[in-house]
């Protein structure tokens, strides 16, 4: 990579620009950031992902603007190529000349895996952002707000029966292609042609569950075969640096054990959950694709899905004030009607992360960038006591929004004796009951890293106690209850106090407008990975982040109104008809 400043526009093409978008006719959005932001960003900033030899490429920051452009309008890389050699408002931005040849689209492919290596997936992002923190438009100590969305994975989902299938057939593939010679010597081709010619996901399995533990545990010997041919002192030993054979000695470990027995007979059984089976690996670890060792299977409500999860953070200021609303409406050029909300963070992880686990990791990037705000509103998924008073604690920022309510069962079930019917004492580590039975124990312990205690009362105060079944399950002879520190559990209190008032519910309110942003970016393929991996995925969101920005600044800048209220044209008449 050569470094240099983005060209001035062609003087032709700035000439056929102005000629087009005279008057009050609005300009490309292309146009509209050239002339607004001007170079803002250098091809410094990607430095890390080139060498140092070997034949100069095309400019990096303009290949990250192309891609910002493709994100926009959704182009596919063949397409957001022949925008470059055809339009004029993007050769205008790029300040490239009419005749340029542009680039052959497999550029934006090998652009996109140098970035996404290199970690530099967000430089595209922070470097906007601080261009609009120099003109005012995102700032730190503000008000912003986050919300999560499901990603499904470019990739078929498997079962347990086709991962074990298509992890070989995968294998088989990579060695077939890479030394097929050696191949054919080791196995028989027709036999595996006919198991792993095609995707095992084209034909249907057994419907005997006896059948299809017979063919699960035939994927596995030929897997095992395979491993151990490939790991023989006679192969080749670049054989086992294919990526592939990686994979299926994880998929093999993951969902079968091997052992022999004492008259040497080998014994394959697939894994089975505990404690009836030998168990299976934690769901953030097991693989669930050979083709994209990334993606996860995740849950959120009702949702159950292959691939990642999108955390997309926002400012939600209060425009500026004005004066012009007073005779019913803004005028034309008023800031406040066309005030932007901007994406701050776009983090994206994959699907076993829980919301609360991001919650501190997504304040840490907003003060990397200088933008932790002073106010976020966020559900309860994020939430607990312990993280609103980190929250405050850690970063100065103030979390609004409501609490994961008591999941006891008596607080699920409505009635009986709930947490927050009994009365704690911490000085003399004690737990009053709603019968005024005092706990017998205080033992300190660690739930999920956090300092608790658990208060233990007596089975013979718990026994011939007549509210019994209101307190304790069934099978249970006493009553137990996990207690927070002091500290968090005065915050939690008061939080739940506040939720129930209406001036928490005035202000929290504000967080429902998080949901246009995550339609807006759903519209543009946020819910559907466009590439496999979870490097690559990531940058592709953090360039729609980019992309979104882009597209509400060109409404700003143009001074086009944001339906914040859509209203029906029912609704336009009854108050066309009031006023």
């Amino acid at each position: 990579m050569q470094p240099a400043a983005w060209p001035e526009p062609d003087p032709l093409i700035a000439a056929a620009i102005a000629a087009k978008y005279r008057g009050r006719r609005p300009r490309p959005l292309a146009v509209l950031v050239r002339d607004r932001l001007g170079q803002w960003l250098d091809d410094e900033d990607f430095a890390a992902s080139f060498g140092v030899r070997g034949r100069p490429g095309w400019s990096p920051s303009r290949l990250a603007l192309v891609t910002v452009l493709q994100r926009a309008e959704s182009l596919t890389d063949r397409q957001a190529a022949e925008a470059v050699r055809t339009r004029i408002d993007w050769q205008y931005l790029l300040g490239l000349a009419l005749d340029d040849p542009g680039f052959d689209h497999t550029v934006l492919p090998e652009f996109r895996a140098r970035v996404s290596e290199a970690g530099l997936e967000r430089v595209a992002l922070d470097r906007l952002l601080e261009r609009l923190a120099a003109d005012g438009l995102v700032k730190a100590g503000g008000k912003q707000r986050t919300d999560s969305t499901h990603v499904v994975a470019a990739v078929a989902a498997l079962n347990r029966l086709e991962l074990a299938g298509e992890s070989v057939r995968a294998v088989l593939e990579a060695l077939a292609a890479a030394h097929p010679d050696w191949l054919a010597g080791r196995v028989c081709v027709p036999d595996f042609t006919r198991r792993y010619g095609i995707p095992v996901t084209s034909w249907r399995p057994p419907l005997s569950e006896a059948k299809r533990d017979e063919l699960a545990v035939a994927y596995a010997r030929d897997g095992y075969a395979l491993l151990e041919a490939v790991c023989d002192s006679s192969s080749p030993g670049w054989l086992q640096e294919i990526p592939a054979v990686d994979v299926l000695r994880r998929v093999l470990l993951q969902n079968y054990t091997r052992t022999v027995t004492g008259n040497g007979r080998e014994v394959i059984r697939r894994r089975e959950k505990e404690p009836e089976g030998d168990g299976l690996p934690p769901g953030h670890l097991r693989i669930a694709s050979p083709y994209d060792t990334d993606a996860r299977w995740g849950v959120k409500r009702d949702a159950f899905w292959l691939g990642y999860k999108l955390h997309i953070s926002e400012t939600c200021d209060d425009a500026p004030p004005c004066e012009c609303a007073a005779g019913g409406g803004h005028d034309r050029d008023c800031a406040r009607a066309t005030f932007p909300n901007l994406i701050t963070n776009a983090a994206t992880t994959v699907a076993t992360v829980t919301d609360i686990q991001m919650t501190g990791v997504i304040h840490g990037e907003l003060a990397g960038r200088n933008l932790a705000p002073g106010r976020h509103y966020l559900d309860s998924g994020y939430l607990s006591a312990a993280v609103v008073v980190a929250a405050l604690t850690t970063w100065g920022v103030a979390l609004i929004g409501p609490l994961l309510a008591d999941t006891s069962a008596q607080a699920r079930a409505g009635h009986g004796y709930a947490r927050a019917d009994f009365t704690i004492d911490y000085d003399s580590q004690t737990v009053t009951c709603p019968q005024g039975k005092t706990s017998s124990s205080w033992t300190p312990c660690t739930q999920r890293g956090q300092a608790a205690a658990v208060a233990t009362f007596s089975a013979a105060d718990c026994g011939p106690c007549p509210a019994r079944s209101q307190c304790t399950a069934s099978g249970k002879k006493r009553r137990q209850l996990t207690v927070l520190p002091r500290d968090l559990a005065e915050a939690q209190a008061a939080a739940r106090t506040a939720e129930k008032t209406i001036p928490f519910q005035a202000d929290y309110a504000r967080r429902a407008g998080v949901e246009g942003t995550m339609h807006q970016a759903a519209s543009r393929g946020a819910r559907r990975a466009r590439y496999r991996g979870l490097p690559k995925t990531r940058l592709d969101h953090a360039y729609m982040a980019v992309a979104l920005n882009l597209l509400r600044l060109e409404a700003y800048w143009t001074g086009t109104p944001l339906d914040r209220h859509r209203t029906s044209h029912l609704a336009r008449l009854e108050l066309g008809l009031a006023a």
